[in-house]
C-alpha cells in the first residue's frame, strides 16, 4: 500500500516557482494529466500577476472557478467575469488565472467556508447521537439540510466544473495553435464511454449478516462491488467473512475506524487513529479507504497508507459536510487516487429527500456518462433489509444492466479503477512517422482518442477499441 504526500502532485517548491518554465509546466499540468496528451498542445501563460487572495470568478460559459485571478479585486465573495478575449502570444494561450491552481482548489474543496458554529453543532450531534432514535436523527438531518436548494455551487445534482474547465482550455488552445485535433489517451480501457462502480458501506451487525444476500443480488446483475468494513466497535469481523467476499469476486475496503463521526476532529487524534486504520488495512488486505459519513480532510491524507480513497462526494449539498470535488473523474491527492462518490447515497435519497424511486440516480448517471465520467454508488446493506428499499435497489440493478446492453461501459471494482488510472497516468501519446500511438505499461488496454472542433465546440473521437495507432495530422500539429 502507498503513503501520500501532504502536498498535491501539482505543487513545486518556492524556489522552483521562480523559474518561468516551472510556472508554465505547473499551469499546464492539471489539464495535461486529465487528457494524457502530448504537452506541446497545451501551452499556457499568465496574462499578468495573480491577486493575493482567491475569489470566485467565471470562465467561459457559466463555469465557476475559485482561485487567484489577474483581477485587482480583493473582495473574497465577488463573482468576477474573466471570460474576456484571450491574448495569444504566438500560439501560446494567455490566461487570467492558473488552471492547475483552480482545478486543485475545486477538487480539494478549498472554496468551502467551514464555520465554527457548524463544527460545534456537528460535535454536539455525535455526543447525543447514541441516546437518540433513528426517526429523531432523520428529523435533525432533514432540518440541517433544509436550505440545500439555495446552494448555487457546486451545481446540483451533478457538478462537472473540472471537466468543463479542461474542455474549454483544450478548445481555446487548439484555436490558438490553429490545430484541428489533438491526440490523447482515452479515459477508460478499451474505449468504454464511461465507468460504473458499486460500493456497499456496512454499518451494523444486521447489515453485516445481510451481505451474503446483497452479493447474491449483485451477482444476478453481473455487477462486482466493494464492501467497506468498519474495523472496530460496530461488529465482529472474522477472516472467514472477508474471504467469503473475495472468493465471490467482490473486494474489501476499510471504512473509518469505529464510525463515530469524529475521525477528523483533531489532527493529533487523527494521527493516532490513522496508525490503527493502516494496521487494519494490512490485516484485511484492503487497498481502499472510505471515511464514515464522508467526512474528509484531504490535507491529512498523508497519514493514510492506502492506494485509493472514496470519501469525496461530487456534490455534497445534503451531506453533513457540505462541499464537493466538482468532478466525475478520478484524480490524485499526492500518491493516493481519489475515486469520488458521484451519485446520491441511498440513505440521503430515501430518508433525507424521501424519494421512493430511482429517477434521481438515473438522471445523475446520464449526466455523468455525458462527460465520460465515473458513476459511483453507495448502497448500504443495512437499509436493504427493508423490502421496499430492497425493491428499489433491484430496480437500480436492472437499470444498470440495461446500460450494459450497449457494451460500451466499463463495470469495475474500485481497485480496478485505481490500477487503470495509475497505469493511464504513466502512458504517453507519441508520434511514430504519420501515426500516433499510446505507449507505456498497460497500453494494450488503452485507446487512442482525438479532441477535435465541431461547429465551434469540442468533440471527442475515439478510435476502435484496442487500437493504439491512428493517422497523424500534418506538421502544423507540431509546436
Amino acid at each position: 500500500m502507498l503513503g501520500v504526500e501532504t502536498r498535491t502532485r501539482h505543487q513545486w517548491s518556492a524556489d522552483d516557482m521562480d523559474l518561468p518554465e516551472t510556472r508554465a509546466a505547473m499551469m499546464n499540468k492539471a489539464v495535461c494529466d486529465y487528457y494524457r496528451c502530448p504537452p506541446t498542445f497545451l501551452d499556457f501563460k499568465l496574462r499578468e500577476g495573480l491577486s493575493d487572495e482567491p475569489v470566485f470568478f467565471s470562465f467561459g460559459t457559466n463555469t465557476t472557478c475559485y482561485g487567484r485571478s489577474c483581477s485587482t479585486s480583493t473582495e473574497k465573495e465577488v463573482w468576477l467575469d474573466t471570460a474576456i478575449t484571450d491574448q495569444s502570444n504566438g500560439d501560446r494561450l494567455s490566461l487570467p488565472f492558473d488552471p492547475t491552481e483552480v482545478i486543485d482548489n475545486l477538487r480539494l474543496e478549498r472554496y468551502v467556508n467551514r464555520s465554527n458554529w457548524q463544527e460545534s453543532l456537528r460535535k454536539l450531534y455525535y455526543i447525543i447521537r447514541p441516546f437518540s432514535t433513528p426517526p429523531l436523527r432523520r428529523t435533525v438531518q432533514r432540518f440541517s439540510a433544509r436550505n440545500w436548494q439555495n446552494i448555487s455551487f457546486p451545481q446540483w445534482p451533478v457538478d462537472t466544473t473540472v471537466e468543463s474547465i479542461c474542455e474549454q482550455l483544450m478548445l481555446r488552445s487548439m484555436k490558438a495553435k490553429m490545430v484541428d485535433r489533438v491526440p490523447f489517451v482515452w479515459f477508460w480501457p478499451r474505449g468504454a464511454r464511461g465507468c460504473v462502480t458499486m460500493t456497499h458501506d456496512v454499518e451494523t451487525e444486521l447489515g453485516l449478516n445481510f451481505c451474503d444476500q446483497v452479493m447474491d443480488l449483485d451477482r444476478s446483475a453481473q455487477i462486482k462491488a466493494s464492501f467497506q468494513i468498519v474495523p472496530e466497535q460496530r461488529y465482529a469481523v472474522n477472516p472467514e467473512f472477508l474471504e467469503q467476499i473475495r472468493s465471490r469476486g467482490f473486494e474489501v475496503c476499510i471504512q473509518d475506524l469505529n464510525h463515530d463521526g469524529r475521525l477528523f476532529d483533531d489532527r493529533e487524534e487523527f494521527v493516532r487513529r490513522a496508525r490503527v486504520i493502516n494496521q487494519y488495512g494490512r490485516m484485511f488486505a484492503a487497498r481502499g479507504f472510505r471515511a464514515g459519513v464522508l467526512y474528509r480532510r484531504p490535507e491529512w491524507y498523508d497519514m493514510l497508507e492506502f492506494s485509493f480513497d472514496m470519501s469525496l462526494p461530487n456534490v455534497a449539498h445534503l451531506d453533513p459536510q457540505q462541499g464537493g470535488c466538482c468532478t466525475v473523474s478520478p484524480f490524485f491527492i499526492g500518491q493516493m487516487l481519489e475515486v469520488p462518490v458521484t451519485t446520491t447515497q441511498d440513505y440521503t435519497l430515501f430518508h433525507i429527500l424521501e424519494h421512493r424511486g430511482i429517477d434521481l440516480w438515473k438522471t445523475q448517471t446520464e449526466m455523468i456518462l455525458k462527460k465520460n465520467g465515473l458513476a459511483s454508488f453507495i448502497v448500504h446493506p443495512d437499509y436493504l433489509l427493508e423490502p421496499e428499499l430492497r425493491a428499489l435497489y433491484i430496480e437500480l440493478l436492472h437499470y444498470l444492466c440495461s446500460l450494459r446492453e450497449g457494451n460500451d461501459l466499463w463495470f469495475a471494482l474500485p481497485s480496478e479503477i485505481d490500477r487503470w488510472w495509475r497505469a493511464r497516468d504513466k502512458m504517453q501519446v507519441v508520434q511514430d512517422g504519420q501515426l500516433w500511438r499510446v505507449t507505456g505499461e498497460g497500453s494494450e488496454q488503452a485507446t487512442l482518442a482525438f479532441a477535435q472542433i465541431e461547429e465551434d465546440r469540442l468533440a471527442y473521437k475515439v478510435t476502435a477499441p484496442r487500437m493504439s495507432t491512428a493517422s497523424a495530422e500534418p506538421a502544423k500539429w507540431q509546436s
